[in-house]
Protein backbone atom coordinates (compact mmCIF):
# COMPACT_ATOMS: atom_id res chain seq x y z
CA UNK A 1 0.00 0.00 0.00
CA UNK A 2 1.34 3.27 -0.88
CA UNK A 3 0.17 6.41 1.20
CA UNK A 4 0.20 9.73 -1.04
CA UNK A 5 0.14 13.40 0.61
CA UNK A 6 -1.77 11.71 3.62
CA UNK A 7 -2.31 14.31 6.79
CA UNK A 8 -1.70 13.11 9.83
CA UNK A 9 -0.63 13.93 13.48
CA UNK A 10 2.87 13.02 14.78
CA UNK A 11 2.19 11.05 18.05
CA UNK A 12 5.75 9.88 18.95
CA UNK A 13 9.12 9.65 17.50
CA UNK A 14 12.20 8.11 18.68
CA UNK A 15 15.75 7.15 17.41
CA UNK A 16 16.59 4.05 15.56
CA UNK A 17 19.74 2.37 14.60
CA UNK A 18 22.29 5.57 14.04
CA UNK A 19 20.62 8.03 11.72
CA UNK A 20 16.70 6.98 11.45
CA UNK A 21 13.26 7.35 13.34
CA UNK A 22 10.58 5.23 14.29
CA UNK A 23 7.25 7.38 14.26
CA UNK A 24 4.04 6.51 15.00
CA UNK A 25 1.26 8.97 13.51
CA UNK A 26 -2.30 9.97 13.60
CA UNK A 27 -3.69 9.76 9.77
CA UNK A 28 -6.99 11.00 8.22
CA UNK A 29 -7.52 8.11 6.81
CA UNK A 30 -5.72 5.07 7.82
CA UNK A 31 -5.55 5.34 11.40
CA UNK A 32 -2.44 4.57 13.18
CA UNK A 33 0.39 4.15 11.11
CA UNK A 34 4.04 3.19 11.88
CA UNK A 35 6.65 4.60 10.33
CA UNK A 36 10.64 4.36 9.61
CA UNK A 37 12.07 7.48 8.80
CA UNK A 38 15.56 6.61 7.49
CA UNK A 39 18.70 8.75 7.18
CA UNK A 40 17.04 11.59 9.62
CA UNK A 41 20.36 12.76 11.34
CA UNK A 42 22.51 14.62 8.72
CA UNK A 43 23.32 18.30 8.20
CA UNK A 44 20.70 18.80 5.64
CA UNK A 45 17.56 16.92 7.03
CA UNK A 46 16.42 19.23 9.80
CA UNK A 47 13.62 20.28 7.74
CA UNK A 48 12.26 16.55 7.82
CA UNK A 49 13.68 16.04 11.81
CA UNK A 50 11.39 19.08 12.47
CA UNK A 51 8.41 17.66 10.42
CA UNK A 52 8.46 14.91 12.20
CA UNK A 53 8.16 16.08 16.14
CA UNK A 54 4.92 15.40 18.69
CA UNK A 55 1.91 17.40 17.93
CA UNK A 56 3.24 18.20 14.17
CA UNK A 57 0.92 18.75 11.64
CA UNK A 58 2.33 16.89 8.67
CA UNK A 59 1.42 15.62 4.91
CA UNK A 60 3.63 12.51 4.16
CA UNK A 61 4.38 10.05 1.42
CA UNK A 62 5.22 6.40 2.52
CA UNK A 63 4.74 2.32 1.20
CA UNK A 64 3.79 -0.31 3.52
CA UNK A 65 5.44 -3.41 3.79
CA UNK A 66 5.09 -5.69 6.55
CA UNK A 67 3.84 -3.93 9.84
CA UNK A 68 5.84 -0.30 9.07
CA UNK A 69 6.21 1.91 6.62
CA UNK A 70 8.70 3.16 4.93
CA UNK A 71 9.00 7.18 4.74
CA UNK A 72 9.69 8.27 1.62
CA UNK A 73 9.15 12.09 2.30
CA UNK A 74 7.04 14.15 5.28
CA UNK A 75 6.25 18.11 5.45
CA UNK A 76 4.79 20.00 8.36
CA UNK A 77 1.56 21.99 7.28
CA UNK A 78 1.56 24.32 10.16
CA UNK A 79 3.43 25.17 13.32
CA UNK A 80 3.04 22.87 16.23
CA UNK A 81 1.43 24.46 19.42
CA UNK A 82 4.82 25.62 21.40
CA UNK A 83 3.66 24.01 25.07
CA UNK A 84 5.16 24.58 28.34
CA UNK A 85 4.44 22.91 31.91
CA UNK A 86 0.76 21.80 32.33
CA UNK A 87 -0.02 22.27 28.78
CA UNK A 88 2.90 20.47 27.54
CA UNK A 89 2.34 17.67 29.70
CA UNK A 90 -1.10 17.94 28.26
CA UNK A 91 -0.04 16.98 25.09
CA UNK A 92 1.73 14.24 25.55
CA UNK A 93 -1.27 12.32 27.74
CA UNK A 94 -3.37 13.30 23.92
CA UNK A 95 -0.59 11.72 21.80
CA UNK A 96 -0.03 8.55 24.67
CA UNK A 97 -3.74 7.87 25.29
CA UNK A 98 -3.76 7.57 21.00
CA UNK A 99 -0.58 5.25 21.12
CA UNK A 100 -2.29 3.40 23.73
CA UNK A 101 -5.65 2.34 22.54
CA UNK A 102 -5.66 3.21 18.76
CA UNK A 103 -5.51 0.21 16.74
CA UNK A 104 -2.77 -0.19 14.00
CA UNK A 105 -4.69 0.63 10.50
CA UNK A 106 -7.80 0.48 11.56
CA UNK A 107 -9.28 4.25 10.01
CA UNK A 108 -10.25 6.11 13.13
CA UNK A 109 -12.02 9.34 11.19
CA UNK A 110 -13.70 11.00 14.00
CA UNK A 111 -10.44 10.10 16.47
CA UNK A 112 -8.35 12.53 14.25
CA UNK A 113 -11.46 15.03 13.85
CA UNK A 114 -11.07 14.80 18.04
CA UNK A 115 -7.10 14.76 18.26
CA UNK A 116 -6.99 17.90 15.67
CA UNK A 117 -9.60 19.77 17.76
CA UNK A 118 -7.44 19.70 21.06
CA UNK A 119 -4.53 20.26 19.56
CA UNK A 120 -6.11 23.99 18.41
CA UNK A 121 -7.50 24.11 21.94
CA UNK A 122 -4.14 23.33 23.19
CA UNK A 123 -2.57 25.95 20.97
CA UNK A 124 -5.30 28.30 22.37
CA UNK A 125 -4.60 27.92 25.71
CA UNK A 126 -8.02 26.70 26.81
CA UNK A 127 -8.39 25.25 30.23
CA UNK A 128 -6.74 22.30 30.35
CA UNK A 129 -8.95 19.79 32.68
CA UNK A 130 -12.24 20.61 30.46
CA UNK A 131 -10.06 20.17 27.12
CA UNK A 132 -8.94 16.94 28.40
CA UNK A 133 -12.14 15.51 29.63
CA UNK A 134 -13.95 16.48 26.16
CA UNK A 135 -10.86 14.40 24.74
CA UNK A 136 -11.30 11.45 26.78
CA UNK A 137 -15.28 11.20 26.08
CA UNK A 138 -14.49 11.74 21.98
CA UNK A 139 -11.95 9.35 22.09
CA UNK A 140 -13.94 6.88 23.49
CA UNK A 141 -16.80 7.54 21.15
CA UNK A 142 -14.65 7.26 17.98
CA UNK A 143 -13.38 3.66 19.07
CA UNK A 144 -17.09 2.61 20.15
CA UNK A 145 -16.60 2.60 23.41
CA UNK A 146 -18.58 5.83 24.35
CA UNK A 147 -21.48 5.85 26.76
CA UNK A 148 -24.46 8.02 26.41
CA UNK A 149 -23.62 11.10 28.76
CA UNK A 150 -27.60 11.65 29.67
CA UNK A 151 -28.69 8.28 30.65
CA UNK A 152 -27.39 5.70 33.39
CA UNK A 153 -26.18 2.28 32.09
CA UNK A 154 -29.81 0.67 32.59
CA UNK A 155 -31.39 3.67 30.90
CA UNK A 156 -32.82 5.75 33.48
CA UNK A 157 -31.88 9.78 33.24
CA UNK A 158 -29.07 11.06 34.82
CA UNK A 159 -30.24 13.11 37.58
CA UNK A 160 -28.49 15.94 37.85
CA UNK A 161 -28.02 15.84 41.89
CA UNK A 162 -27.07 12.48 41.98
CA UNK A 163 -23.62 10.58 41.75
CA UNK A 164 -22.49 8.00 39.60
CA UNK A 165 -19.45 5.62 39.19
CA UNK A 166 -18.44 4.89 35.89
CA UNK A 167 -18.17 0.79 34.71
CA UNK A 168 -16.75 0.62 31.11
CA UNK A 169 -18.68 -2.20 30.34
CA UNK A 170 -22.14 -1.17 31.71
CA UNK A 171 -22.19 2.89 31.44
CA UNK A 172 -22.67 5.20 34.37
CA UNK A 173 -24.28 3.50 37.55
CA UNK A 174 -26.34 5.56 39.93
CA UNK A 175 -24.38 5.42 43.81
CA UNK A 176 -26.94 4.86 46.53
CA UNK A 177 -24.50 4.69 49.07
CA UNK A 178 -20.83 5.21 49.30
CA UNK A 179 -18.26 4.64 52.04
CA UNK A 180 -15.62 6.68 53.79
CA UNK A 181 -13.49 7.85 50.56
CA UNK A 182 -15.31 6.58 47.86
CA UNK A 183 -16.61 10.12 46.93
CA UNK A 184 -13.72 10.60 44.74
CA UNK A 185 -14.17 7.35 42.53
CA UNK A 186 -17.98 8.83 41.48
CA UNK A 187 -18.80 11.45 39.29
CA UNK A 188 -21.85 14.31 39.60
CA UNK A 189 -24.54 13.67 37.44
CA UNK A 190 -24.59 17.41 36.47
CA UNK A 191 -21.14 16.79 35.03
CA UNK A 192 -21.86 13.79 33.01
CA UNK A 193 -24.72 15.98 31.83
CA UNK A 194 -22.44 18.56 30.43
CA UNK A 195 -20.20 16.93 29.14
CA UNK A 196 -23.47 15.57 26.73
CA UNK A 197 -24.08 19.13 26.37
CA UNK A 198 -20.46 19.64 25.61
CA UNK A 199 -20.68 22.48 28.53
CA UNK A 200 -18.45 22.95 31.05
CA UNK A 201 -19.58 22.45 34.30
CA UNK A 202 -19.09 24.15 37.32
CA UNK A 203 -14.95 23.56 38.76
CA UNK A 204 -16.27 21.26 41.70
CA UNK A 205 -18.63 18.94 39.18
CA UNK A 206 -15.32 19.16 36.60
CA UNK A 207 -12.89 17.79 38.87
CA UNK A 208 -15.49 14.59 39.77
CA UNK A 209 -14.92 13.51 36.03
CA UNK A 210 -11.57 12.71 36.36
CA UNK A 211 -10.97 9.56 38.51
CA UNK A 212 -14.15 7.96 36.82
CA UNK A 213 -13.08 8.73 33.59
CA UNK A 214 -9.10 7.63 34.16
CA UNK A 215 -11.16 3.96 35.50
CA UNK A 216 -12.93 3.51 32.56
CA UNK A 217 -9.80 4.23 30.44
CA UNK A 218 -7.46 1.96 32.46
CA UNK A 219 -10.01 -0.69 32.35
CA UNK A 220 -9.98 -0.44 28.23
CA UNK A 221 -5.68 -0.14 28.76
CA UNK A 222 -5.92 -3.46 30.23
CA UNK A 223 -5.30 -2.40 33.63
CA UNK A 224 -1.91 -0.96 32.70
CA UNK A 225 -1.79 2.65 33.29
CA UNK A 226 -0.39 5.69 31.40
CA UNK A 227 3.10 6.76 32.10
CA UNK A 228 1.63 10.64 32.07
CA UNK A 229 -0.66 9.45 34.96
CA UNK A 230 2.60 8.29 36.92
CA UNK A 231 4.54 11.79 35.81
CA UNK A 232 1.27 14.09 36.81
CA UNK A 233 1.80 11.65 40.11
CA UNK A 234 5.77 12.66 40.76
CA UNK A 235 5.01 16.12 39.94
CA UNK A 236 1.81 16.69 42.29
CA UNK A 237 3.89 15.21 45.36
CA UNK A 238 7.21 17.49 43.96
CA UNK A 239 4.94 20.52 44.47
CA UNK A 240 5.73 22.83 47.17
CA UNK A 241 2.42 23.18 49.67
CA UNK A 242 1.17 26.30 49.56
CA UNK A 243 3.23 28.87 51.85
CA UNK A 244 6.35 27.38 50.67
Amino acid sequence: MRYAAEPAFVLHARPWRETSLLVEVLSASHGRVGLVARGVQGPKRHVLRAALQPLQSIRFDAVQRGELAQLASAEAVDAAPLLQGDAAMAGFYLNELCLRLSPRLAPQPELHLAYARARERLRAGEPLAWLLRRFERDLLEALGLGFEWQRDGDGAGIDPAARYRLEAEHGPRRVLGERAGERRESATGLALLALAADQPPPAADLASLRLPMRAVLLHHLGGRGLASWDMLGTLARLAPAPGD
